[in-house]
């Protein structure tokens, strides 16, 4: 097969791609903005001094850190229908849905990570900047919400756009769901064309290009963080 022939079938197959590629970021980017909200608490949470209050979020983090995401992929589609509870309950109507079931199990997933990332964040927000806030006569929320949860956000960002990426890139197991992302819609081109090395060169070159795009963002975002913390001062 020339060239060209490979050009002409890619563009053939463009339409199921890009609806591929649209699926993708419409699971990434709900995950991990849900997952962010979740994450708050969390990470609050973690980063408290009293052991009752991290017990409970540290149990969760454990688990979805120290487990793959393609088996919490698995109890939860699989696994949550074999409870007769689950099955005859109102969530049945969103858990018998492959798209739900990812999208739960990504942002509980990534949630997880989140949190540890924010908790890292917080724990880094220089002392003597808290001191400041409490002396000025800020009470405990104040200072949690005008200094310390501000500049944890720009201690944390670079590792949130590396959240995120990774996120995209663990996103690719979806597939085993039946759900047609950019890696089930190139099986199912794979499984009519035969044509596997290409069509996972394409794949290849769509998670890079959407990969790039994030960093740059990302970028663009912890600049413009930047500027603004030095307008402030």
């Amino acid at each position: 097969m020339t060239w060209a022939e490979r050009w002409e079938m890619v563009m053939r197959w463009s339409p199921d791609l890009w609806e591929g590629a649209l699926m993708t970021l419409e699971l990434v980017g709900i995950a991990v903005v849900v997952g962010l909200i979740l994450a708050i608490p969390l990470g609050l949470a973690r980063a408290s001094r009293h052991w009752y209050i991290r017990a409970l979020p540290y149990g969760y983090i454990f688990f979805f850190r120290g487990t793959p995401l393609l088996l919490q992929l698995f109890l939860v589609y699989y696994g949550l229908a074999q409870f007769d509870a689950v099955r005859e309950s109102w969530v049945w109507h969103y858990l018998r849905e492959p798209y739900w079931c990812a999208l739960i199990t990504m942002t509980l997933h990534t949630a997880a990570y989140i949190a540890e990332i924010l908790r890292g964040a917080i724990q880094a927000v220089p002392p003597g900047e808290v001191e400041a806030a409490r002396a000025l006569g800020m009470s405990r929320r104040q200072a949690l919400q005008h200094i310390i949860l501000p500049r944890a956000i720009r201690i944390g960002l670079p590792a949130y756009g590396n959240e995120v990426i990774l996120m995209l890139k663990a996103s690719a197991v979806v597939y085993m769901i039946t759900l047609m992302d950019i890696m089930g819609t190139v099986q199912t081109i794979n499984s009519r064309t035969y044509q596997y090395e290409l069509f996972y060169l394409v794949a290849g070159l769509m998670y890079l290009s959407i990969t790039l795009v994030f960093t740059q963002l990302f970028r663009l975002l912890e600049r413009w963080l930047k500027v603004d913390a030095s307008r402030r001062r």
